[in-house]
C-alpha cells in the first residue's frame, strides 16, 4: 500500500496530541512540589527528574516504533502471553479508572477550586466539577479517530497561552532567588536520585506504553502504511513534544524553588500552584490556574480514557470499545470522589512496582535488534526485577500496611540484602544480573548452535 509523506505539519499536529495526553494533573503538581523539596539544589533534582519525566516516555514510544508493536500487550509478549496480559491489565488499570484518570479530576479541582469553598461544602463541589468533568471526557472520547482535533487543535493552544501567562510573570517579577532557598534533609545528598523517583508520578512512561496504539492509529490516518514510515514519525513527533515538555517542567520546578521565600513547603503542589498564582495576581491568577488546570487535565483525560478503552477492546474483542469507555469514565468519577491526598496515597506503591518493570521492558525492547527478541534474555530480567520492585511498592504503601510485623521483616530483608533499598532503587543491580545471565545464555546458545551447523555442512 502506498504510503504518504507528511509534512513538518503534521509533525506538530502529532507532537500536540502527545503532548496533550502526557501533561496532565501529575505533570503540574509533582514539578512544583519537588521545587519546594530539593530548594537550592531544583536543577539536580530537574535532571533527575527529566529521565524518568520526559526522556523514558520518550524511549517507550521509540520502544514501540522499534518493536513495530501495536500496544503494550504486544511489547510485553516475549516474555510471556500470561504476563503480558497481567502487566498489560496492572497499567490499564493505573493509567485508567483506578488512579491517573481520577487523579485528572481532582488535581484541577484542587488547585482552583477548593481553596475557595468551605471544607464541608468541598464534597458537593468535587461531586459536581468531576460530573461535568468525566461527561466531557466521555464525549470526546466515543470516537478514537477524533482524538486528534480535540486534543491537538483546540485544547493544547489554549493551555499554552494560560501557562506563558503565569511564566511570564514569574521570570520577570520573581518570588526569590531559587538558589539561595532551604533544602529539605533527603534532597541535601540525593537530589538526583529523590528527583528520578518523583518522575514516576507523571506516570508518563506507563502512558507512552499505552498511548502507542492512540499514536499508531493517528498516523496510518495521515495517509502513512509503511511500519518503518511509521515508526520514524512517531519518533520525531514524540521528541517535539518531550522537549516542549522537559521546558515546561524545569520551569515549574523553579517555580516551586523561588516561592519558599514566600510560603511554607506545601503537601503537594497543587496547593504551592494556587498560593503562587494568587501572590501573582490575585483572583484573576486563581482564575487563569484554575482555566489552565481544568484544560490540560481534560486533555490527560480524553486520551486516557481513549487509550485504555482501545487497549482492553483489542485485547478483549467480546466487549466493545464504548462499553470499555463507559467503565473508564464511570469508574473515574467515583475514585475521583475519594479525593486527591488519597488516590495519590494509593498509586504510589503500585508506580513503584509498576516502574522498574516498564523501564527494564523499554531497554530490552530498544535493545531488541542485538539478541534478535530472544525470550530468555526478557524473561531473566523480569524475573529478577519482579521481586525488588515487589519490595519497592510495600515500601511506599499507607502506613497501614507497612506497620504490620510481616512487612516490617520484609523491608528489613530488602534493606539488609539488596543495594540501594533505602533510595527506592534496589531493583537496578538485580536486573542488571538478569541481563547479563539473559545475554550469556543467548550468546552460548547461538554459539552452540553455530557449532552444529558448521559439523552438518561439514
Amino acid at each position: 500500500m502506498q504510503t504518504q509523506k507528511l509534512s513538518f505539519k503534521h509533525y506538530l499536529i502529532i507532537g500536540s496530541m502527545l503532548f496533550g495526553m502526557f501533561f496532565g494533573a501529575g505533570n503540574l503538581i509533582f514539578p512544583i512540589h519537588l521545587g519546594q523539596l530539593a530548594g537550592a539544589h531544583w536543577l539536580t533534582a530537574g535532571v533527575g527528574f527529566l529521565l524518568t519525566g520526559t526522556l523514558l516516555p520518550l524511549l517507550g514510544i521509540i520502544a514501540i516504533s522499534v518493536t513495530r508493536s501495536s500496544g503494550i500487550y504486544e511489547l510485553a509478549r516475549p516474555i510471556g502471553k500470561r504476563y503480558a496480559t497481567i502487566f498489560m491489565v496492572l497499567t490499564c488499570a493505573t493509567l485508567g479508572p483506578l488512579f491517573a484518570t481520577p487523579r485528572t479530576a481532582t488535581t484541577p479541582f484542587q488547585i482552583g477550586i477548593a481553596s475557595h469553598v468551605s471544607a464541608s461544602q468541598a464534597p458537593l463541589f468535587l461531586l459536581i466539577y468531576s460530573l461535568i468533568f468525566f461527561a466531557i471526557t466521555y464525549w470526546a472520547s466515543r470516537k478514537p479517530t477524533k482524538i486528534i482535533d480535540t486534543i491537538g487543535k483546540l485544547l493544547n493552544p489554549a493551555f499554552l497561552i494560560l501557562l506563558a501567562i503565569i511564566f511570564g510573570i514569574a521570570f520577570t517579577h520573581p518570588l526569590g532567588s531559587a538558589h539561595a532557598t532551604a533544602t529539605t534533609a533527603a534532597y541535601q545528598s540525593d537530589a538526583f536520585l529523590n528527583g528520578f523517583l518523583q518522575g514516576y508520578n507523571t506516570m508518563d512512561a506507563l502512558a507512552a506504553l499505552l498511548f502507542g496504539i492512540a499514536v499508531v492509529t493517528t498516523i496510518r490516518s495521515l495517509g502513512q502504511h509503511d511500519a518503518n514510515d511509521i515508526a520514524k514519525t512517531a519518533a520525531k513527533s514524540s521528541l517535539l513534544s518531550i522537549t516542549l515538555e522537559a521546558a515546561i517542567y524545569l520551569g515549574l520546578i523553579w517555580l516551586g524553588a523561588t516561592s519558599l521565600t514566600h510560603f511554607k513547603i506545601s503537601t503537594d503542589g497543587g496547593i504551592a500552584f494556587s498560593q503562587i498564582a494568587n501572590a501573582f495576581m490575585g483572583v484573576p491568577g486563581a482564575i487563569i490556574l484554575a482555566i489552565m488546570a481544568t484544560l490540560t487535565c481534560l486533555t490527560t483525560s480524553v486520551g486516557l480514557a481513549s487509550s485504555f478503552s482501545e487497549a482492553l477492546h483489542a485485547k478483549f474483542p467480546k466487549i466493545s470499545y464504548l462499553a470499555w469507555n463507559r467503565l473508564a469514565c464511570g469508574a473515574s468519577f467515583l475514585i475521583a470522589n475519594i479525593g486527591l491526598d488519597a488516590i495519590i496515597a494509593w498509586s504510589t506503591p503500585m508506580l513503584m512496582f509498576l516502574y522498574p518493570l516498564a523501564i527494564t521492558l523499554i531497554i530490552l525492547s530498544i535493545a531488541s535488534p542485538l539478541f534478535q527478541k530472544d525470550p530468555i534474555v526478557y524473561r531473566w530480567t523480569t524475573a529478577l526485577t519482579l521481586i525488588p520492585a515487589a519490595f519497592d511498592a510495600l515500601g511506599a504503601a499507607p502506613a497501614v500496611i507497612t506497620r504490620q510485623g510481616w512487612a516490617q521483616w520484609l523491608l528489613a530483608f530488602d534493606a539488609k540484602y539488596l543495594p540501594m533499598a533505602k533510595l527506592g532503587m534496589d531493583w537496578v543491580v538485580p536486573a542488571l544480573i538478569g541481563l547479563m545471565i539473559g545475554l550469556s545464555w543467548y550468546a552460548i546458545r547461538r554459539f552452540i548452535l553455530g557449532r552444529q551447523l558448521k559439523g552438518d555442512q561439514a
